[in-house]
Order: structure tokens, then C-alpha cells, then sequence
């Protein structure tokens, strides 16, 4: 997986209306995050556009999200890409082998749009981006780490490409054999 990301545009990532993403919200990192979204980490953006999600197509989701177990995430270490700053999880691996799941399962949805290669970008939570995020020193977030995290779900959420932001469409929870 690439490890540091291009530029993107002013606006953020190009989001277009009907645009959905698979994410996993860590609400114990909340309080960190300065992107005006909630804390998360990515799974699969974009998935599929929400005029493709179907009830076979959640289905599958649903099936395929279940056979992963439950597990627990620790967050203690804040890393930073040129105009990124963000918590690396440890560990890694289930998050790369939700992806690998649902890539093999839908290889037309392909991170980040492609723009990182094939794969995305390594699994992350940001905690702030853009202008400025350079100037942030780590040490600011360092006396809230390290932060754990029971991950239970995967989010389907869905924007309208407005910039209005991201809502959530459904939730699939994580039900593997532990």
C-alpha cells in the first residue's frame, strides 16, 4: 500500500452526488479530529454509487462484514503525510483484509479512486488535513494517545457531493468467530 498521499484539490476529494464509502467510526477519537467529519477510518472509498446498492449488493455486504470477527484497535502513535496528520492503528492487518474481502468481491471499486495506486493508502485515521496541517505539531494530539477502540461495524455512508457532508446509510456489524 502507498504510504503518502498526492495533492488533492482545494475542495477535498472530488466527491460526486451518490458517492458511498465503507468506514469504521472510532468515537473515541472524536475529540481530536479538525476535518469537520467524525473520526473514522476508511475501508473502501469510493465503494460503490449508491444507485448500485441493492438489496443483493448489501446482502453481500452484510455477509461478507459478518465473517470478520470483532477485534480491538489501539491508537498511539501519530504519523503525518505532506498536508495530513494522522493515528496509525495497530493493528493494521484486519482493516487490510476488510479491503482485500471487499476488493475481491467488487474489483471495480478501487480506492481512493486509484489515485494511490491499486490498493489505497495504508489504514489511518486523520486527524486534520489540508492548509496549515503542516504547522500542527504531533505532540498536540500526544497526551490523548494511545486511544482503544472496539470495532464492531463497518458504516455505509453516502454524500450528496454537495459539501454538505456525509450521512450514514447503514451499518454492518463485524460477527466472526473471535
Amino acid at each position: 500500500m502507498k504510504t503518502a498521499p498526492a495533492t488533492t484539490s482545494a475542495d477535498g476529494w472530488p466527491d460526486a452526488p451518490g458517492d458511498t464509502a465503507l468506514t469504521i467510526h472510532v468515537p473515541e477519537a472524536d475529540p481530536l479530529v479538525r476535518t469537520g467529519s467524525r473520526a473514522h477510518v476508511t475501508v473502501l472509498y469510493p465503494f460503490l454509487p449508491v444507485t448500485r446498492i441493492t438489496p443483493g449488493t448489501e446482502s453481500a455486504l452484510r455477509a461478507l462484514v459478518a465473517a470478520v470477527p470483532p477485534f480491538t484497535c489501539t491508537f498511539a502513535e501519530v504519523r503525518r503525510w505532506p498536508g495530513v496528520l494522522y493515528l496509525h492503528p495497530a493493528p493494521a492487518d484486519p482493516f487490510r483484509t476488510l479491503l482485500k474481502t471487499l476488493r475481491e468481491h467488487w474489483p471495480e471499486a478501487v480506492p481512493y479512486r486509484g489515485i494511490f495506486g491499486d490498493e489505497g493508502l495504508d489504514p489511518h485515521l486523520t486527524l486534520a488535513s489540508g492548509a496549515g496541517t503542516d504547522a500542527i505539531p504531533a505532540a498536540t494530539f500526544a497526551r490523548a494517545l494511545p486511544l482503544r477502540s472496539e470495532i464492531r461495524s463497518v458504516r455505509l455512508i453516502v454524500t450528496d457531493g454537495a459539501g454538505t457532508g456525509w450521512r450514514d446509510a447503514a451499518d454492518y456489524p463485524l460477527t466472526g468467530p473471535c
